[in-house]
């Protein structure tokens, strides 16, 4: 990677600005302060975006509100443009990224540039998740943090450091390693537990299979038992058979002469009844022939009758008139009553509207009093007459009512006398029923003693039919008991074998766990033992031939820097040895200079052991030192000279505020602040 220009918007001190960064080394030159490390930081920015607990705040120039960082690179001859922005909201963040390539610009998320930069620059996949550690130790790392890893205590070193060489994983395989084998030890006493019982499952089987052969037995000896109770069962039903048609005519006997005695019972009842109507007849023929009837005095009667309806009728006729008379007369009465009543209160008159005179009136009410008078005494005189009329009609109705009943009992006798010859051929038919039914009665009763005689004889069947009854119970109730026992057995059979291939299931299942838990052992004692012990072979390896080569790259770069008095290696931790005179020196007792002088060659040395294991990273070509010569002598800044010719790389940048360093470069850029603001001179 080459970096070409820097575009920076209301970055820190920095309102507009844009440099541009040659090939070879560069010098950014500069007070302290005027704004050098905010264009490594912006690059740092550019790249990977903000980091894990970097605050955008510390970017975005104080009291503006948008700010941005354009980054030109090359990478491998192509043109490459990273463009991040930043907002000021409740807090400072990243607003918007841009990605160019070969002139195609595509507007893409945080995370998106994030891992195409990535991706750009070749990292492993295993550095994506671990900020940008790998660029931090190969490109550009902040002096101060070169020195915090040299005073971190051996263990934090070491982690840190397998962190960079990605390495680390030898421990995370040595801790999943531990946990993955407990798991096992865990599965493995789980399995234990599971197959604790498992020689007791092979007697329990054993038994269970001598279990099912005695029960066969005795299922084949009770089949044969169940056969004999079955045999002796269909005897007695046969027996029983038998004796059932002898009893069933017996009854068929006994239920004839049921049917024959209700049979001579009608007959008797039917001739006792023929005997009751002859007996009537007779009599009723006697009467009838004794019973006088004359035809004219039938005649006599239905004309007197018709006599009467007339008088009847004319009589009726009168009575209507005379109530009709009487309702008028009463009519009559009610209105010259009435009228009376108006003349009395009349004051004028209504044709003439004069006065009506009292004597007018008095003579008036006379007439009409008069003929009240005479139409009352006439209604009384027909009053009379209606009540005489109706005791006439009443009389009229009862004569007629008796010469009707003596008309009807004429008729009737005249019916009855008719009606002699028809009783004189009943009473001969019914004489002959009488006579069969006589005959009947004897034949049933003779038919009665035939069937007593027969069901008498099947009689003494009864008391056989019982005790095979009983004999047939007794049978069924054997067959019954030896069928339940052979089905109980033939159960307890079918109960053993599911029982059995249970047994079989779960021995199978257990055997299944003995294979799983042998595997698992075999697994557990080559993880704990060969896995593991090979790990830490690989991983001691490993670390043993990068202390040594980063040992002797850094003893070579900490003696170009320092006189040969002072001998440096780097002890099984990564940690910095120093030796004057066969003494070790404690880090602290260092000068400045001196001290700087190690962080330095540390992280050349760690530069080049990175660069060489991950050849392939396309950031080989780009060294970004950042004050590397805090505290030295005039004398070190000399050696200063032979460090950057010894550093073989395309481009080389120095941030550095001493002026003896710009003449071992080939360009310089330099910053001055004003008011400020950050401005560049090329």
């Amino acid at each position: 990677m080459i970096i070409k220009n820097i575009k920076l918007k209301n970055i820190r001190s920095f309102e507009n600005a844009s440099i541009d960064f040659p090939l070879g080394s560069t010098v950014l030159s500069g007070d302290i302060g005027s704004g050098k490390t905010s264009v490594l930081l912006a690059i740092e920015f550019a790249l990977f975006g903000l980091q894990p607990g970097q605050r955008g705040s510390g970017l975005l120039r104080n009291g503006k509100n948008e700010g941005s960082v354009t980054l030109e690179i090359e990478i491998d001859g192509k043109p490459i443009i990273l463009e991040r922005g930043l907002e000021r909201k409740k807090s400072v963040n990243q607003s918007y990224t841009e990605l160019t390539i070969n002139n195609l610009k595509e507007e893409i998320s945080i995370t998106e540039l994030k891992n195409k930069v990535l991706s750009l620059l070749n990292y492993p996949k295993e550095f994506i998740k671990k900020t940008n550690l790998l660029y931090r130790f190969t490109v550009y790392t902040p002096q101060e943090d070169m020195k915090q890893i040299i005073l971190e205590n051996p263990e934090t070193r070491l982690d840190t450091l397998r962190h960079i060489f990605g390495i680390d994983k030898y421990k995370r395989i040595n801790e999943n390693t531990a946990l993955f084998t407990m798991k096992l030890r865990e599965q493995i006493r789980n399995y234990e537990g599971q197959i604790k019982d498992f020689p007791e499952l092979e007697k329990k089987l054993e038994e269970k299979k001598v279990l099912v052969k005695d029960i066969e037995q005795k299922i084949e000896f009770l089949e044969n038992e169940v056969k004999e109770k079955k045999e002796l069962r269909q005897k007695a039903e046969e027996k029983l058979k038998e004796l059932e048609s002898k009893i069933e005519e017996k009854e068929r006997y006994e239920r004839e002469e049921e049917k024959t005695k209700i049979m001579l019972l009608g007959k008797k009842e039917l001739s006792s009844e023929k005997e009751k109507e002859i007996f009537l007849l007779k009599k009723q023929i006697q009467d009838l022939e004794k019973t006088s009837f004359k035809p004219e005095a039938l005649e006599e009667i239905e004309k007197q009758i018709e006599l009467a309806k007339k008088a009847e009728d004319e009589k009726n006729k009168l009575y209507l008139e005379i109530f009709s008379k009487i309702k008028s007369l009463n009519s009559r009465i009610y209105e010259q009553e009435k009228l009376k009543e108006q003349i009395s209160v009349l004051k004028l008159c209504p044709t003439c509207l004069q006065d009506v005179p009292e004597d007018y009136k008095s003579n008036i009410k006379r007439k009409f009093s008069e003929e009240i008078e005479k139409a009352i005494k006439e209604v009384l005189f027909l009053e009379k007459e209606k009540e005489n009329l109706t005791k006439e009609i009443n009389e009229t109705k009862k004569n007629l009512e008796e010469l009707r009943k003596k008309l009807d009992e004429l008729r009737t006798i005249k019916i009855r006398l008719e009606g002699i010859k028809e009783k004189q051929i009943k009473l001969q038919e019914i004489e002959k029923l009488k006579l069969a039914s006589e005959k009947d009665v004897l034949f049933l009763e003779k038919q009665i003693e035939n069937l007593k005689e027969a069901s008498s004889l099947l009689k003494k069947y009864e008391a056989i039919y019982e005790q095979a009854e009983k004999e047939l119970k007794e049978a069924e109730k054997a067959e019954k008991a030896k069928e339940i026992e052979f089905a109980s057995k033939e159960k307890e059979k079918e109960l053993t074998l599911i029982l059995i291939e249970e047994i079989k299931k779960e021995i199978s299942f257990k055997e299944e766990i003995k294979k799983k838990l042998l595997y698992i052992q075999e697994l557990e004692d080559f993880l704990s033992t060969s896995f593991l012990a090979m790990i830490s072979f690989t991983e001691r390896n490993i670390m043993l031939k990068l202390r040594e080569e980063f040992s002797k790259l850094f003893n070579e770069w900490f003696n170009i820097l320092v006189p040969e008095i002072f001998a440096v290696r780097l002890d099984e931790d990564f940690t910095p040895v120093i030796e004057q005179q066969e003494f070790q020196l404690d880090y602290s007792f260092l000068s400045g200079g001196e001290r700087t002088a190690i962080a330095l060659a540390y992280r050349l040395a760690l530069n080049q052991v990175i660069n060489s294991m991950l050849s392939r990273i396309k950031t080989r070509d780009l060294v970004i030192l950042d004050e590397p010569t805090d505290g030295f002598s005039e004398q070190q800044l000399d050696k200063m000279r032979d460090v950057l010719n010894e550093l073989k790389v395309k481009q080389l940048i120095i941030v550095s505020h001493e002026s003896k360093i710009e003449s071992f470069v080939e360009s310089i850029i330099k910053f001055r602040k004003v008011e400020g603001i950050t401005k560049v001179e090329a």
